[in-house]
């Protein structure tokens, strides 16, 4: 049995679309809730693979919410020992922070459709399914890159938008897995953060309907050729 640790920070922010295409090469999902459902040490890194979802806190608040730092422990145990793992939005930061980088606010809260410009390691892997295509931003916080990262997209705002360490661990600062279908739980669960942002949430929902489609094919593309490379004899 293959299995993938999901460990999600809000009930909104699942797998997505990133869900299919890991039930077509057969992993079963363990799916825990941070700061609520245990993960022991011996689970963080038995698992063939972990995905650390996004969320609204920030990777320094340990202050407000302590076991977060237990979360980047484990993940550094996990990563340093190249154990396959995803992170998205928050769970990039977490790989980053647990691969002893700094995270911090940046330039400017990023919320909403834009493309990432993809770097030439970015379009000869799994990213190179987003070129051109408008994907979902949703954050406030970046990062520094790890050491010995690899640069896969950025934005102006965000020049960090997705990195990989190997074919084991790739961060994604946006969410390439956000089901279209879905983002009425994302308005509603984010409404204080957009309306402080002033984002405007009939304009948001207008730009998922236009964009949501191709957006959700290439998260599915993204993550089945990133499975085929990492893990090629699964499924």
């Amino acid at each position: 049995m293959t299995t993938c640790l999901v460990l999600r920070h809000v009930a909104f922010e699942d797998l997505g679309v990133f869900a299919a295409p890991l039930a077509d090469r057969g992993f079963t999902l363990d799916v825990r809730q941070a700061g609520v459902d245990t993960v022991t040490p011996a689970e963080w890194l038995a698992a063939d693979l972990v995905v650390v979802l996004g969320g609204p806190i920030g990777v320094c608040e340990t202050a407000t919410y302590p076991w977060l730092a237990d979360e980047v422990a484990q993940l550094r145990t996990r990563v340093t020992a190249r154990r396959p793992t995803v992170g998205v939005c928050l769970g990039a930061q977490l790989i980053a922070a647990a691969l002893g980088q700094r995270v911090y606010p940046g330039r400017a809260k990023e919320i909403g459709w834009a493309p990432v410009t993809l770097s030439p390691a970015g379009r000869a892997g799994p990213l190179a399914a987003l070129d051109g295509l408008p994907v979902l931003h949703w954050h406030g916080d970046t990062f520094d890159l790890p050491e010995g990262a690899a640069l896969l997209a950025s934005t102006e705002v965000t020049p960090h938008q997705a990195f990989a360490v190997g074919d084991a661990v790739l961060g994604l600062q946006f969410h390439p897995e956000a089901d279209p279908a879905a983002i009425e739980a994302w308005l509603i669960g984010h409404t204080a953060e957009l309306n402080q942002a002033r984002i405007d949430i009939p304009a948001l929902r207008a730009d998922t309907l236009r964009h949501g489609a191709a957006a959700a094919a290439a998260g599915r593309a993204l993550m089945a050729a990133w499975l085929d490379r990492t893990f090629p004899t699964a499924g």
